[in-house]
């Protein structure tokens, strides 16, 4: 399987070569209005590449400024016949919704065409021969075609004036055709069909307005994630706090944040300890100890005691502005299939058009019915409008990624979507992802006549001193038991051997057998073999000793996070081999690796050797997942088929990864995983209604067995089902795949 074309972030092109702008677009209906404005951006000089997507009415743009500017851009939008316009930073919940503000507009036409539409149909069938009925039908019927309906003939304008059509262009021409037919049969006698324009145009303005509701519901992540900012701050000024909007922060101002209030802005702790609340950022639901020195993330809750901290990051630059920017980069991305999709909407009308005129010269030359042929070709010209089969896609990729970013997995696009489905082996790296990368004190050994708690209080007291990490996990577990903390007196710290020190008048020893050789101690051997059996599970073993008699051993490990076996084992369960990486020595790795429940270890693995072992798996066809959190990582997310960055590890592992676990919370994986395999089968689902109900009704159309009022109101329902459809993705994790326990720990953990 060829490696995923992400290479490692590398120095990029100087940026005045390649800039990116997000362009509002408006005037699009269908999926051939999105292909066609791609298609213009596309073809001028200086655009790299250019995205656009129906469900957003957004396009992404890459150009050479030199080469082009916005406002040419703009032209060629315009030229396309639609309108553009640079979209608005998400800084925050704008005043006034742009899809808020289309909902009420739609609204406020369905209210007006639906009653003088039904009242049309009730004078036509109740009183269609009287001459009074027939002229207000008229009159009922011009307000629904003319003013309810002006979009729909506005944009077929357009569209005509540029000589190309839409979806727009099909409503048009078969509800003018409709209500023209009638007027001339009005004014010379014959049958009327005002209600089938009238009634048409309600159904299509009702679809369209229950669209415009879903399709506002489908990108409520974003909405969501912006509206967890704090609004305010207190900037610490000459050292009184000070309440300022939120953009006044700039980096390296002392902000105080107050218990039960939201942290303004990225930043480290300067001063004060307190618990804060990282839920939003995370998925975590154990608040996180905060002291001076840990970074903290805006948007997440102080819950305890009073921060102070420095801004290390504001505006853009915060981490919740960087997740807003991953999820709509990820939304206005395009699956494979809708590149298929795209190319067959982009000749669709025109198809359609043609079967329209070729229904109604067969009704008139073939069965000399050119009233029946009207009425089928107006049938054909509405139940074929793509919109449906444009919104298939995009509107299950915003609700899918847009879930996942509730749930702390943010997924970079539809093509990893895709990619995802196709996993068949995930390689973990150990330390930081299967494990917690820190150490703890996990077991400990007492000789005879010795209490286990005293051991662990006199060695925690030689190493409180000790920056050492091992040294740190026993202070850190002595502390966690409540041991009272002796009082040193005298410490050294022997590398590569130990500590020693003086506590509470003893003199201790912790550390290595050489240690104790050294100054003379001997170690039972009941202690020997409790140490050798502690190393070949893959720990580190430590003597303890005072007053020149050894009184114990303790072991040091980093430790399998808690959901690590559990997470392995769903994997398995879905079919997917597991492997594990790591530069630890295979005793170790191995020890790790049978906890967590994974058969195969790669171990002793250089960090530049992780691609190469990838590679080797994709050699051998299978199509491989990398997690993993460090620098050293990032090659080998990058070669994988699909990359999974912790996103408590590096910067450049999470950039070099096709899914970022915004916690350390390995259920993730799973959740990722089937996610994305969720929104396939929905896109899947949302495919198949859409061409199958084209392929199916235009025949039926063409033949006269599908009436055009029943065709407009098929036609708008097909676009609200692929939407609602799409939806049902927002329940995922609350009915199905449930997640694993919240960690007791850190973030990191």
């Amino acid at each position: 399987m060829a490696a995923a074309s992400h290479p490692v972030p590398a120095a990029v092109d100087a940026p005045e070569r390649h800039a990116e702008v997000e362009l509002a677009i408006t005037g699009m209906t269908c999926a051939s209005c999105a292909s066609r404005v791609q298609r213009g951006l596309q073809r001028s000089e200086g655009v790299s590449d250019a995205r656009v997507n129906l469900a957003t009415h957004h396009a992404t743009v890459t150009y050479d400024p030199r080469a082009i500017s916005i406002e040419a851009l703009e032209a060629a939008v315009a030229a396309a016949g639609y309108h553009a316009a640079p979209a608005q930073e998400p800084a925050g919940e704008q005043p006034d919704d742009p899809q808020r503000g289309e909902v009420r507009r739609r609204r406020k036409r369905v209210l007006v065409a639906w009653p003088l539409a039904l009242s049309v149909m009730v004078l036509a069938y109740g009183w269609g021969s009287e001459s009074w009925a027939r002229w207000l039908s008229l009159a009922f019927a011009a307000p629904v075609q003319f003013w309810a309906g002006w979009p729909i003939l506005h944009v077929a304008a357009q569209r005509a004036r540029t000589r190309n059509a839409n979806m727009d262009t099909l409503i048009a021409i078969g509800t003018l055709t409709a209500f023209a037919f009638s007027t001339v049969r009005l004014l010379a006698g014959g049958d009327l069909y005002f209600e089938t324009a009238a009634l048409i145009i309600a159904f299509i303005l009702l679809g369209r307005y229950f669209e415009a509701r879903a399709r506002s519901r489908a990108s409520s992540a974003i909405k969501k994630l912006l509206e967890l900012g704090a609004k305010e701050a207190r900037l610490l000024i000459d050292g009184e706090p000070q309440l300022v909007p939120v953009e006044q922060v700039t980096v390296g101002a002392l902000v105080l944040v107050r218990p039960g209030e939201k942290v303004p802005v990225d930043g480290e702790v300067v001063d004060g300890a307190s618990a804060v609340d990282e839920a939003m950022l995370t998925g975590e639901s154990v608040p996180v100890d905060k002291t001076p020195g840990d970074r903290v993330a805006g948007a997440t809750l102080n819950a305890t005691g009073a921060l102070t901290i420095r801004a290390t990051a504001v505006g853009r630059d915060t981490a919740l502005a960087q997740i807003v920017r991953l999820v709509e980069q990820a939304q206005a991305s395009q699956a494979p299939v809708e590149r298929l999709v795209d190319r067959v909407a982009g000749v669709f009308v025109p198809v359609v058009l043609g079967l329209a005129t070729a229904t109604f010269a067969a009704w008139w030359l073939a069965a000399s019915d050119p009233t029946g042929g009207v009425i089928a070709a107006v049938a054909v010209l509405i139940i074929a409008c793509p919109c449906a089969l444009g919104l298939a896609t995009p509107t299950a990729i915003m609700v899918g990624t847009g879930r996942g970013a509730s749930m702390g997995v943010l997924i970079k696009g539809g093509e990893v979507l895709e990619r995802t489905r196709r996993i068949d082996t995930v390689i973990f790296d150990k330390t930081g992802t299967l494990t917690r990368g820190q150490m703890a004190l996990v077991a400990e050994h007492a000789a005879p006549g010795e209490h286990p708690d005293e051991i662990v209080a006199y060695a925690a007291g030689a190493e409180s001193s000790s920056e050492h990490p091992l040294g740190q996990a026993i202070v850190t577990a002595a502390a966690a038991r409540g041991l009272p903390a002796g009082r040193v007196s005298t410490f050294a710290s022997i590398t590569g051997h130990g500590v020693e020190a003086v506590v509470d008048g003893a003199a201790v020893l912790v550390g290595r057998r050489a240690l104790m050789t050294e100054r003379g101690v001997t170690v039972p051997p009941e202690t020997e073999a409790w140490m050798a059996q502690a190393e070949a599970d893959g720990r580190t073993a430590m003597l303890v000793a005072w007053d020149g008699r050894t009184r114990g051993a303790l072991a040091v490990a980093d430790t399998l996070k808690h959901d690590a076996a559990a997470v392995v084992a769903e994997l398995r369960r879905l079919g997917i081999e597991v492997a594990m990486i790591t530069g630890d020595n295979a005793r170790t790795a191995t020890a790790v690796a049978e906890q967590a429940g994974i058969d195969r270890v790669l171990s002793e693995v250089l960090p530049q050797d992780k691609v190469s072992e990838v590679r080797k798996l994709q050699a051998a066809g299978r199509v491989v997942a990398m997690v993993g959190d460090g620098i050293n990582d990032a090659p080998a997310l990058a070669q994988a088929d699909l990359g999974v960055a912790i996103g408590t590890g590096t910067d450049v592992a999470i950039e070099a990864s096709d899914i970022t676990l915004i916690s350390g919370d390995l259920r993730g994986v799973i959740n990722a995983l089937e996610l994305s395999r969720r929104t396939l089968r929905v896109i899947r689902q949302n495919l198949g209604w859409a061409f199958g109900y084209n392929v199916a009704a235009i025949p039926l159309a063409a033949v006269g067995l599908l009436n055009p009022i029943v065709a407009g109101a098929a036609m708008a329902f097909s676009s609200v089902s692929v939407v609602s459809n799409s939806l049902r993705l927002r329940r995922f994790g609350r009915t199905s795949a449930p997640r694993a326990p919240a960690s007791q720990g850190s973030a990191g953990d």
